[in-house]
């Protein structure tokens, strides 16, 4: 399947989290982003070095910034599961505006046909590293990377795009 791009309508799909009450939820990325201006932006993995210190960070410190220019929601998302994605949001005790989604079984990841083939590693499937600007489930940026860059999904180059 071709990459999701700049011009397509994000496909419906169905990612999981954790509530304040560690009750596992499920919600629609439709019902996330519908009539809103959204950030979308997914990570290789949890807890992983470049996206733990670097990529995630960003976002939330630059979190005010992009709400200031009309962004309503951003979302991270992972193919982990819904307790290491909690896990990983609490390590962000500063944070308040990321919420933190889990594609645990990349069924999402596939459908924007994003995924990763990690198993070299011993990663198995992942999800490229990508930030997508929605604006009413329209893509109308998609900032996908290559190889281990940490480049143009960056809070500042969304920043940049708004």
């Amino acid at each position: 399947m071709a990459p999701i791009a700049v011009g397509d309508v994000i496909p419906d799909g169905t990612l999981a989290y954790l509530d304040e009450k560690d009750q596992l939820q499920q919600v629609s990325v439709h019902s996330l982003g519908k009539g809103k201006k959204v950030i979308l932006f997914a990570v290789p993995g949890a807890f992983t070095p470049g996206c733990s210190m670097r990529h995630v960070p960003g976002f939330i410190g630059k979190s005010e910034d992009l709400k200031s220019m009309g962004v309503e929601e951003i979302l991270c998302m992972s193919v982990n599961d819904p307790f290491i994605m909690k896990a990983w949001e609490k390590s962000y005790p500063e944070n308040k505006q990321v919420k933190f989604l889990a594609d645990g079984s990349a069924k999402y990841t596939r459908a924007l046909g994003l995924e990763l083939d990690a198993s070299e590693g011993g990663f198995g499937v992942r999800s490229k590293r990508f930030a997508l600007l929605l604006d009413d489930l329209n893509v109308k940026v998609a900032n996908i990377e290559s190889g281990g860059e940490i480049s143009a999904s960056t809070a500042e180059e969304m920043l940049k795009a708004l």
